[in-house]
């Protein structure tokens, strides 16, 4: 055997023999991860027992999770079960809320209750139930436009922001830069070529098709543009289950829109898919914009860590006054907050109903609480219309929420699914006399994990207008009876009943 092979064959041996030792070691290094694995599972679920609020159901849920998946179920939980904090989130405070509010509004009190005026009066316990869970200043003198129609949103939208002077607060969950994003963002770059301030916040889950380099034309320009919640990694965000889900713009201070309508050509009943887009948008001018304006500022400092970029309150700036009595508060709600502010509104005004209560929401995925008083207001012979669509864009959430209407059909509520495209629109109207309608729907995600705006208007003109558009939807809607949701195949009762029992999650 020659000097090489000799030194060959101790070489293989030495292989062969540390092999051995190698998989010992690294099972060891295995041994002592999943032990530690293990230490933080518990660790987990003592936090959530002992140190952060949750719901029971919540809690034993996530402890299901770290112990029957434990190797994973401590990833799922940074990333979906995680509570958040206000004072980790916005910078500004309550009192600051309120001391805005009253310098706009010219008010030594929070809120007036007007006792001339019967709706006002009547529903002054929602109206304080929302100041004290908002700080929602009841705002007096206001004009609204009501809109339906995706491109007369955008054709009066757009006609504004034409004539802005000063600047344009914009923010949507969903933002892309397709045909109508395009014109949007064309006529934004003019707008900042003229002067005019520009400042875009958009969620980055709703928007996660927007990338950087589509918004390069704006932000040479000098548009100021943040993401909400943006993720620090590539591929995961830890954040992710809570998202900013409001549509705001504010041009000027005077002007004001909030509704259902996101950035997209789907919006214009463009997507094959949906066809027609029925949703429902507020134009706004008077004293109810400074709440938007608010809105607006507090959300994007809670994105800027930078003080330098940070927004300011001009609480000298007044809107352009309005000589149009209509009350309205803007209640904001969001995962921030222990209180659900908007379920509570939603809540408190099915309780007051005499005659009816009137729902439209595209997931309707109510949770105990809302379910029993819509069963109680049905119960006691209050009309109780529900109204969704008919073809599903998350399809656990439609089977979902097909379950719910099904059920409270059972006791005699009239549920419709409509039949003319897509139902975007978030609203519940009760008695010709009160209207809430915004960003949030009837689910557990708009009542808990996301960021969401609601108006409360007290006007029965303006819920009487917004009956006639409901009553206007059923005559393109197909009435789902009792009867007729007993007659679903086994399959839809599978893909039900699958839904439901995930339905705290969707």
């Amino acid at each position: 055997m020659t000097y090489t092979n000799l030194n060959s064959s101790v070489y293989l041996t030495n292989i062969f023999n540390y092999i051995p030792n190698l998989f010992s070691d690294i099972r060891v290094d295995i041994d002592i991860l999943l032990t530690l694995c293990l230490i933080i599972n518990t660790l987990l679920a003592f936090s959530i027992v002992f140190l952060e609020y949750q719901t029971t159901h919540s809690s034993w849920a996530w402890i299901l999770v770290l112990f029957l998946i434990p190797y994973l179920g401590f990833v799922l939980y940074l990333m979906f079960g995680r509570p958040i904090y206000r004072e980790k989130i916005f910078p500004l405070s309550k009192l600051e809320k309120i001391e805005y509010q009253q310098s706009l509004l010219k008010r030594k009190t929070p809120y007036e209750i007007l006792k001339e005026e019967h709706t006002i009066y009547k529903y002054r316990n929602l109206i304080e139930l929302n100041y004290e869970t908002d700080q929602a200043f009841l705002s007096k003198n206001n004009k609204i436009k009501i809109i339906t129609d995706g491109k007369e949103k955008f054709k009066l939208l757009f006609e504004d922001i034409k004539n802005a002077k000063q600047y344009i607060h914009i923010q949507y969950y969903i933002l892309k830069k397709d045909g109508i994003g395009k014109q949007l963002f064309s006529l934004l770059e003019q707008k900042l070529k003229e002067g005019v301030q520009v400042y875009i916040l958009y969620d980055d889950i709703g928007s996660r098709k927007l990338s950087i380099s589509s918004l390069k034309n704006l932000t040479d320009n000098n548009a100021k543009i943040k993401s909400f919640f943006k993720s620090r990694f590539p591929l995961i965000n830890f954040r992710m289950n809570y998202r900013n889900h409001r549509k705001l713009v504010i041009i000027d201070g005077d002007i004001g829109y909030t509704g259902g309508f996101n950035v997209g050509d789907e919006y214009l009943g463009l997507d094959k898919k949906f066809g027609y887009w029925r949703d429902t948008h507020l134009r706004i001018e008077g004293e109810a914009v400074g709440s938007l304006e608010y809105r607006f500022i507090d959300d994007w400092n809670s994105q800027s860590s930078k003080q330098t970029e940070q927004l300011k309150l001009k609480s000298e700036h007044v809107s352009t006054p309005v000589d149009n009595y209509l009350p309205i508060q803007m209640v904001a709600s969001g995962p921030d907050n222990k209180l659900q502010k908007i379920k509570y509104g939603y809540l408190h005004m099915i309780s007051r109903a005499k005659k009816y209560i009137y729902i439209q929401s595209p997931y309707f995925i109510p949770d105990e609480s809302v379910m029993d008083a819509l069963k109680m207001a049905i119960l006691s012979g209050i009309d109780v219309r529900i109204m969704i669509p008919n073809k599903p864009d998350h399809i656990f959430v439609y089977w979902a929420t097909y379950s719910f209407i099904g059920e409270l059909a059972q006791y005699g509520a009239q549920t419709y699914i409509y039949d003319n495209g897509f139902i975007h629109t978030k609203m519940i109207i009760i008695d010709d006399e009160v209207t809430s309608l915004g960003s949030a729907n009837f689910d557990y995600r708009s009542f808990k994990l996301n960021f969401e705006l609601n108006a409360f208007i007290y006007d029965t003109k303006t819920t009487a207008e917004f009956r006639k558009i409901f009553l206007k939807d059923i005559e393109k809607s197909t009435l789902v009876s009792y009867s007729k949701y007993q007659e679903r195949s086994l399959l839809i009762k599978i893909k039900e009943a699958f839904a439901r029992l995930i339905s705290p999650i969707l």
